[in-house]
């Protein structure tokens, strides 16, 4: 099962986030999902907040690879138009020498940047989501940021009868 079926349908079950109902306190979006089952203490909880925080950071990291993976494409398709106007401008050397060392140059040792991003894909990142929603589905009955969701509880501002802060 990969990560797109395993959540599927998360915190829709009772109401609340993805469902357009309210959820228990009444608010479309919070509801029961988000609370702890009886049984997961606080120390879990808050182990469990610690690598949900890791697995956000590594999904800015990818994120950070895809953008390095886009702006080295844009970087090396300017070199062609730069080898075209140095051609231009009477300096064939150079576009020979641009064109030789840098169009299409592999990022890193037999690789162009796609394939460092499906490297990181299929070494680290997947093995994380995977391990992550483990730990979740063992520890907490596969429920999603109960630390945020009691820190919000912790911290809430008291809603006025119509709904306004």
């Amino acid at each position: 099962m990969d990560s797109s079926e395993r959540d599927r349908g998360r915190g829709t079950e009772h109401g609340g986030f993805g469902t357009g109902r309210p959820g228990r306190d009444g608010a479309a979006g919070l509801g029961t999902e988000q609370d702890p089952p009886p049984e997961v203490g606080a120390a879990t909880v808050e182990a469990l907040g610690v690598l949900s925080k890791a697995l956000e950071g590594t999904e800015r990291a990818r994120g950070h690879l895809y953008g390095f993976h886009q702006t080295t494409g844009e970087a090396d398709r300017m070199l062609t138009e730069a080898v075209r106007m140095l051609r231009e401008a009477g300096h064939g050397g150079h576009a020979d020498l641009v064109e030789r060392e840098l169009v299409g140059r592999d990022v890193l040792p037999d690789m162009w940047t796609y394939q460092v991003v499906e490297a990181y894909d299929r070494t680290y990142y997947e093995a994380f989501v995977a391990v992550e929603a483990q730990v979740r589905d063992d520890l907490a009955a596969s429920r999603r940021h109960l630390a945020e969701a009691r820190m919000r509880q912790a911290r809430r501002t008291v809603r006025h009868e119509n709904g306004e802060r």
